[in-house]
């Protein structure tokens, strides 16, 4: 017990003294206004390099996280048949697809599935 305890504590030592040393060797000394401006070319870029978001792209590519989510979640569904009661799997697959298909049809209803805005 004695000894997880000390490993414990050499590892979390050794741990912070190497953030400490990666903190300090990494830090600027110069802050150099041309360093900190974006690069275009070695010319003053023209406008800003901030561009607007666009939250249309950042729905999608939630909607499309939570459905790459769903899909992972699925696949175990159809390996787990084997091994559980074929009711309470039934069950649970159907509640778990009735989920899913709410989630779908009210992000059709709001309208974040159309493409073309």
């Amino acid at each position: 017990m004695y000894s997880i305890t000390i490993m414990c504590i050499i590892i979390i030592t050794l741990s912070m003294i190497m953030m400490m040393l990666a903190s300090t060797i990494s830090k600027k000394s110069i802050l150099d206004r041309e360093k900190s401006s974006p690069f275009e070319c070695g010319f003053d870029p023209k406008s800003s390099s901030r561009l607007p978001f666009s939250l249309h792209f950042f729905l999608i590519t939630i909607i499309f996280l939570i459905f790459d989510v769903e899909i992972a979640l699925m696949l175990p569904i159809i390996l787990i048949l084997n091994y559980t009661n074929l009711m309470m799997w039934s069950i649970t697959s159907i509640i778990f697809i009735m989920i899913l298909l709410v989630g779908l049809y009210h992000e059709w209803n709001q309208g974040m599935l159309n493409w073309s805005n």
